[in-house]
């Protein structure tokens, strides 16, 4: 049976290579803040909205890039956005808060929390913030937060339920949008305390055609809303812009080749327990896909924007891009992932060596799988082994599985068995690279009462 182990080569940035190189500081910072840390990086986030903004100003389009601080709950990191002329999505009291305390103008801060009670709305009309309304409920509450307040509150409608290929794009999310024109219409009457001033949408997925037709049909209703005389200022995409984790396309789909032979038994397991990561298997057949984040792709940021806004439209017959231009609308989106490319990664101390009752070698790490985690069924990159001992032989690669502090079976810091430099010393370090963008923080946890892994900057 086939016993090869598959690799899947991150992307590393200079900064990253630099302190695998010299791991030092990295020891130290273990032993200063225990274990696991989150270390940051300023620069790639600079890059990164460099990058998007190169686009756009190619274009001629006015615009405003926030970041989704969700992604990262880290301030700095708003703050540097901010500092570089952008914005931040806001989707909580505390996010919001923060970045009112810290000092991010008004203008650079925009609220899209998915539930928004009485003080936040509170909170977002006491310092003039844009807030995104996503049902009738929410407008009634901002009414009466405002009305009560004596004050106007600026509004973007959220909208979804858009159409491709005749088939309408499901969602939980926002006004359908063959209802945009009449709910917006009908706000001056109905919510004399709002003042709407753009659209916006998030799409589920990552699709360039899905996105175009979202910004066709929201300019049809802006259109509409025109002849009306109400005036849109901007229209907001979201975000789930794509990244790329990963050197190697070829890695990526051996990878997921294999791991379908080995659920099926004709190859040895690449996963803990052979997890199928998602798929399921009935009667000797595979169903569905991993449910994991695309790790490799040749589309992405950047160069995924650019595809937008250059694709015909087939409704208007013009580039997407003209339809920012020929309305003075302001192109909006709010990245969160995409963003902290590069941004940051993990380490993680070993603790101890053992095998399982089936022979398995499992190196236990001092953090949980909370830490690392995202809705991706696994975290599909190779983590980096740093032996404590400058003179500690190199000798065969070592094949493990990571695990975790809970008291759980399934307590895995990875489900993908990963090879090691050599056989770990209790000590050595494991890093786990770009992991700012939702790995460090959605999901992290203090049961047990473990401390949240302490947050670092170079």
């Amino acid at each position: 049976m086939d016993n090869t182990f598959l690799p899947l080569t991150p992307i590393l940035h200079r900064w990253i290579q630099d302190i695998i190189e010299q791991p030092i500081t990295l020891f130290r910072a273990i032993e200063q803040h225990g274990s696991p840390i989150n270390i940051h990086h300023l620069a790639p986030l600079e890059e990164n909205i460099d990058a998007y903004v190169g686009v756009l100003t190619k274009y001629n389009i006015t615009h405003k890039i926030f970041f989704a601080r969700k992604a990262n709950k880290c301030l700095e990191l708003a703050q540097a956005a901010a500092h570089a002329g952008q914005g931040v999505d806001t989707a909580s009291y505390r996010e919001l808060q923060q970045c009112v305390e810290s000092g991010i103008a008004n203008r650079q801060l925009v609220l899209t929390a998915a539930v928004k009670n009485r003080s936040l709305l509170e909170l977002a009309l006491q310092h003039d913030i844009t807030v995104v309304l996503d049902n009738e409920d929410e407008l009634q509450l901002a009414q009466d937060v405002a009305q009560e307040k004596k004050r106007t509150m600026e509004i973007n409608i959220r909208v979804g339920g858009f159409f491709v290929e005749n088939q309408r794009l499901p969602t939980r999310f926002g006004f359908p949008i063959d209802r945009a024109v009449a709910c917006v219409s009908g706000l001056a009457d109905k919510y004399p305390n709002l003042v709407y001033t753009g659209l916006h949408f998030h799409l589920n997925g990552y699709s360039v055609s899905e996105r175009v037709a979202a910004i066709e049909q929201s300019v049809r209703v802006i259109d509409e809303l025109a002849n009306e005389g109400i005036h849109t200022k901007s229209l907001d995409i979201g975000g789930g812009i794509l990244m790329n984790y990963l050197q190697s396309e070829q890695e990526w789909l051996d990878f997921h080749q294999a791991l379908r032979e080995a659920v099926l038994g004709k190859r040895s397991a690449l996963t803990y327990q052979n997890d199928a990561l998602g798929m399921v298997k009935i009667d000797g057949q595979l169903h569905g896909e991993p449910t994991v984040y695309p790790y490799f792709n040749k589309l992405h940021k950047e160069h995924l924007l650019e595809a937008i806004l250059t694709t015909p439209s087939s409704i208007f017959n013009v580039p997407i891009h003209q339809l920012f231009t020929a309305r003075n609308l302001e192109f909006r989106m709010e990245p969160g992932r995409s963003l902290l490319d590069q941004v940051g990664c993990t380490v993680a101390k070993v603790a101890f060596r053992k095998e399982d009752s089936e022979g398995r070698l499992l190196v236990g790490l001092e953090m949980n799988r909370t830490q690392l985690r995202s809705s991706s069924a696994d975290f599909l990159l190779d983590p980096i082994h740093l032996p404590k001992r400058e003179d500690q032989e190199a000798k065969d690669p070592c094949y493990a599985y990571l695990v975790g502090s809970y008291c759980l079976e399934q307590e895995l810091i990875l489900k993908r068995k990963v090879r090691l430099k050599s056989y770990p010393e209790i000590g050595d370090l494991i890093l786990f690279p770009n992991t700012a963008g939702y790995m460090m923080h959605f999901y992290e946890s203090e049961a047990h009462l473990f401390e949240l892994a302490k947050n670092v900057f170079l």
